[in-house]
């Protein structure tokens, strides 16, 4: 029979969760570049940019907790959770490389249109409705890998408040994370400006995203 978790043990297990979220997500450039260098190209507000950047960090969070809680409720074991959140990450890691790629190369149509006619306004990828919805799917795929073995353990001890306290322990750090390295990313961003290369900052915003992809599918 499941012994109930103490609240000593219930809080050292979600201050846990808060400092592997934290650093779970500073360790990943993938959760935060992809928003500066979208922000820049697509000249987005920073309100604009936070909202996405904490819409995308709930969806990413959100997809590994229903997994993991519908794992729990059938009893699959954690290491076939962990195998399927390392699928989810392959793919997740793919999904930014053919993102990343597929925008660099209309960055660079882009900026050569623009070279041959300056004076006529060109659509704004960046600005639209469909690139915030195609970021949030992304994040939506990318599996938050270490939540899976930390719900698993008050889940043991049949503590469903645990289990909600590192849910929220998690998502605070991660979308907390993630809303102040794209904060202080993008003031950094702002200060630096190079004009002649202004043509070609949905290009470099592809190529950042693509190096993300990499990066996780690297492993780190």
């Amino acid at each position: 029979m499941a012994v109930e978790m103490g609240w000593p043990e219930t809080v050292m297990l979600c201050a846990t969760a808060f400092t592997v979220g934290t650093v779970h997500t500073l360790l990943g450039p993938d959760h935060y570049v992809p928003f500066v260098a979208m922000a820049r190209a697509g000249d987005w507000s920073t309100a604009r940019t936070l909202r996405v950047t904490a819409a995308c960090g709930l969806g990413h969070v959100a997809g590994s907790v229903l997994i993991g809680l519908v794992g729990l409720a059938i009893g699959i074991a954690v290491l076939r959770l962990e195998s399927l959140e390392a699928v989810r990450g392959d793919l997740a890691g793919w999904l930014l490389i053919g993102f990343g790629a597929g925008y660099f190369l209309w960055g660079l149509l882009r900026a050569s249109r623009r070279q041959s006619a300056p004076t006529k306004p060109l659509p704004t990828a960046g600005t639209s409705i469909w690139t915030p919805w195609l970021l949030l799917l992304l994040f939506v795929f990318g599996p938050c890998e270490p939540l899976i073995p930390l719900l698993m353990y008050p889940a043991a001890k049949a503590s469903p408040w645990a289990v909600a306290g590192v849910v929220a322990a998690f998502t605070l750090a991660t979308v907390g994370t993630m809303l102040v390295a794209v904060l202080v990313l993008q003031f950094g961003a702002a200060a630096i400006r190079l004009p002649r290369l202004d043509r070609f900052a949905h290009a470099m915003a592809g190529l950042a995203i693509l190096a993300c992809g990499m990066l996780v599918r690297a492993g780190l």
